[in-house]
């Protein structure tokens, strides 16, 4: 079987961590079949191809572009896959091949304010409008969609009436590279004071804002500007923008954010915190929680339906339309009120993992 893997999202956070993981684990797991990896044209030429099974083409489509739509699917159809998987929401609905496809999330649905964008509020609603209709049409002609977990399998059933034995639950697992225990200090690590951490991009649905007035409250009433605020992330307007909002509540000096930060870094930054800080407003799938739990760092969490149903009763669950409520929170995790279950690890480490996200995905593909 000719299997091709839409992979121009491969250099993202995100959904490009879950690419990277995917082809590691076929690399080792598929014997049989043959690949076609499609790939950005710039940034991905470390790809290595395991063997003359595998091959990988470029292209230059940009993705949430009408080209997409366009190109695309004379490109996967001149290749004669006999399956093709795309990895995000951005199906091409003009593709008339056998596809599988992966949502990680309906956040696309829910994020309702010209926020969430750098186009001008009209032109970002009439996008929203063509990604709900890429959506719709894609989910119907998809023969299976894979989803991270069983929160984003019940929205997509609510919001598209999907039948739910279409739709396969593939839970993401924690890089090796994160959990290596023999990582040691580097100058990235070395943060001098008691810092939180947070990891992810800025989009609004990230709820940084509020944390960062809820950070400013904290350093108010402890009467101290020693506890900083690290903020991990890629370097982009959302970023750029939130930069500016903390300088109008005076924190600047306790707030940092680090970009271009490896695996490895980031274990020491998770392992050196006094907890991870995570209060999104919704979430697919939410994987640094799930590092920094399987780490042993205290985490603290939005109460909201995902981080039950992955993490259980491991997180602090806080509020997170409540400033208040995170604001206490991050005192729970300064002064050691709250540390986590000694357990966790073992509990994360031992049902989460990239390979069995390969092993099911490659079970799809033979159906």
């Amino acid at each position: 079987m000719k299997i091709g893997i839409d992979a121009r999202l491969i250099n993202e956070t995100g959904v490009g961590r879950y690419i990277r993981n995917l082809l590691s684990q076929l690399k080792e797991l598929d014997t049989e079949n043959e690949y076609v990896i499609y790939l950005p044209t710039s940034g991905s030429n470390d790809f290595m191809l395991p063997n003359k099974r595998w091959e990988k083409k470029y292209i230059s489509v940009r993705w949430h572009t009408l080209l997409e739509q366009l190109v695309l699917p004379f490109i996967f159809a001149r290749d004669k896959l006999d399956l093709l998987h795309v990895p995000y929401f951005n199906i091409p609905i003009f593709y008339f091949g056998t596809c599988i496809v992966t949502i990680h999330d309906l956040i696309i649905l829910h994020v309702m304010t010209g926020k969430a964008t750098t186009l001008p509020y009209p032109l970002y609603m009439l996008r929203k409008i063509g990604y709900y209709i890429v959506l719709a049409i894609g989910l119907m002609k998809a023969t299976s969609i894979l989803v991270p977990s069983n929160t984003t399998k019940q929205e997509i059933i609510d919001h598209f009436h999907i039948s739910e034995k279409k739709i396969h639950v593939t839970y993401e697992g924690v890089d090796t590279s994160i959990m290596n225990e023999e990582i040691r200090m580097t100058n990235k690590g070395k943060i001098h004071g008691p810092y939180f951490l947070y990891v992810g991009n800025a989009y609004p649905h990230k709820n940084l804002e509020r944390l960062v007035r809820a950070f400013a409250d904290f350093s108010v009433k402890q009467k101290s500007t020693q506890y900083k605020l690290i903020m991990v992330g890629k370097n982009d307007f959302f970023y750029d923008k939130l930069k500016e909002y903390i300088k109008t509540l005076g924190i600047e000096k306790q707030v940092q954010i680090l970009q271009s930060v490896s695996d490895e870094e980031l274990n020491i930054l998770y392992k050196n915190s006094l907890g991870l800080v995570f209060p999104s407003l919704m979430e697919g799938f939410g994987l640094p929680a799930l590092e920094a739990t399987a780490l042993g760092v205290p985490v603290m969490v939005s109460d909201i339906p995902i981080f039950h149903e992955i993490l259980n009763s491991i997180p602090l669950y806080v509020d997170p339309m409540d400033e208040k409520s995170i604001s206490e929170g991050l005192v729970k995790l300064a002064t050691g009120k709250f540390v986590g279950k000694k357990d966790a690890p073992f509990e994360t480490r031992n049902k989460y993992s990239w390979r069995s996200l390969g092993v099911q995905t490659l079970r799809e593909y033979s159906v």
